[in-house]
């Protein structure tokens, strides 16, 4: 059961996203991420901000790296792994971690330019799909079935957390996709049934939120106001006024599942822009209540993530790499 329920969640995900079934990856790989001409065509997945740097991680471990808000990439000088990249965050502009298949964990303390392996489970495929540092010792990394890993010591120690079973079940065994922080210092775990995790003391203890859905979120972002947005398949979005209750679906306008999506705090208000796997780009006006389509999906890159540059104007990831 645990197989079928690992095909219908999960590799909904990585097919619909392009990152590949993680089964295709027999054994991990433990060489280099080679250094590539065709690095820029690579699939990307998610993208952080190391002070004026835009850092990108993705497919066969390749990170790339914009000094310019997106107007020009380069590779990274050298990443251990040659594993799929789902998730990066920084800490500030030199201390970043990123995560992804064979539960890996790379640090660098250089921006992005060199990456250390600080973790790898070799032993069990669980992949990791999101990390979040709240600073340069305290983070947290989630993914394939309740995995949840804090540290408290910049990734040299991890301690997997055991949680508890949602309502109605007997176990924990959610698949977790991305992490979130919300206006208060909270963070949130995006999951399938609909529901998201929450915690209030940086991924200490979790509560279950129910949002009323019965699909996947893959992606959410916290509002100014407390407000929180969260998207997934089929084009769904959801919000809550306080992050907690009164989940209320919002019309996408769109049946494409939603990859990524960012708030941009902007003229005392806040902008919300969505991206969707068939190439849409979704901008809210008004704080994630309604949402207008950008452009036309027609013939449009699959679009997996997307970070703001310092003007506000999205710079855009995807399948085929970052998009000029």
């Amino acid at each position: 059961m645990k197989l079928i329920r690992f095909i219908l969640c999960v590799s909904a995900l990585a097919l619909a996203i392009g990152t590949g079934a993680h089964a295709a990856e027999a054994t991990p790989k433990a060489q280099p991420a080679a250094r590539v001409a065709h690095a820029l065509q690579a699939k990307l997945l998610a993208a952080a901000r190391a002070g004026n740097r835009l850092v990108a991680v993705g497919d066969h471990g390749v990170v790339l790296l914009s000094d310019d808000d997106g107007k020009s990439w380069q590779q990274a000088k050298a990443v251990p792994v040659d594993v799929q990249l789902n998730a990066v965050s920084f800490a500030d502009e030199q201390h970043g971690w990123a995560v992804g298949h064979w539960g890996v964990v790379l640090r660098t303390e250089d921006g992005g330019e060199t990456w250390v392996v600080q973790r790898q489970a070799s032993n069990e495929d669980r992949p990791l799909f999101g990390v979040h540092f709240f600073d340069a010792n305290n983070g947290v990394a989630v993914g394939l079935w309740s995995l949840v890993l804090t540290t408290a010591d910049g990734g040299k120690s991890w301690n997997q957390l055991t949680l508890a079973a949602p309502a109605g079940a007997k176990k924990a065994d959610l698949n977790l996709y991305g992490l979130f922080a919300g206006a208060r210092g909270e963070l949130y775990a995006t999951s399938e049934r609909g529901m998201l995790l929450h915690s209030s003391d940086r991924g200490q203890n979790w509560s279950y939120i129910a949002t009323g859905y019965r699909g996947s979120f893959w992606a959410g972002a916290g509002l100014a106001d407390g407000a929180v947005v969260v998207a997934g398949l089929r084009g769904t979005i959801y919000r809550s006024a306080n992050g907690q209750d009164g989940w209320t679906k919002v019309d996408s306008g769109i049946s494409a599942s939603i990859a990524s999506i960012q708030t941009l705090r902007e003229g005392g208000s806040d902008q919300v822009v969505a991206a969707a796997i068939d190439g849409t780009l979704l901008r809210s006006a008004d704080a994630g209540l309604s949402f207008k389509r950008e452009g036309s999906a027609a013939a449009a890159p699959s679009l997996t993530a997307l970070i703001f540059a310092r003007s506000g104007q999205p710079v855009l990831l995807s399948r085929d790499g970052p998009l000029k």
